[in-house]
């Protein structure tokens, strides 16, 4: 593919990785649930967001089709895999995904700041 098209190329996502999702919904942290209460049945500015949205090897923990948008929520355990972290976002920037990171703590003590950099990630 050519030019800008390149990045925007869907990615392919095995059984298992869609079966995996389906349970991560089943089973959502606290924060994510505090959260997808906020994003979910186009609360937020309109946005439709999809949970545990499966992309190639990776769940997103948010998805906003409409606008390429992955919202992912970093717990205590993301403190000791940065590099993998970031290594998972640059891959989904390669295929056009724009991925914003928050805190679990954000959420917790802060989710009207965390729900408008979300809105102001729009395109």
């Amino acid at each position: 593919m050519a030019g800008g098209r390149d990045k925007r190329r869907r990615i392919r996502t095995s059984a298992a990785v869609q079966q995996r999702a389906r349970e991560l919904r089943q089973c959502m942290t606290p924060h994510e649930t505090v959260l997808w209460e906020r994003l979910r049945g186009r609360r937020l500015d309109g946005l439709k967001f999809r949970r545990q949205h499966p992309l190639g090897p990776f769940i997103a923990d948010f998805y906003c089709a409409a606008q390429r948008l992955v919202v992912e929520l970093d717990g205590g355990v993301h403190r000791t895999q940065l590099d993998r972290d970031e290594e998972r976002t640059r891959q989904l920037e390669a295929y056009g995904y724009r991925v914003l990171r928050f805190q679990n703590s954000q959420v917790e003590e802060d989710i009207e700041a965390v729900l408008a950099a979300i809105v102001a990630a729009r395109e």
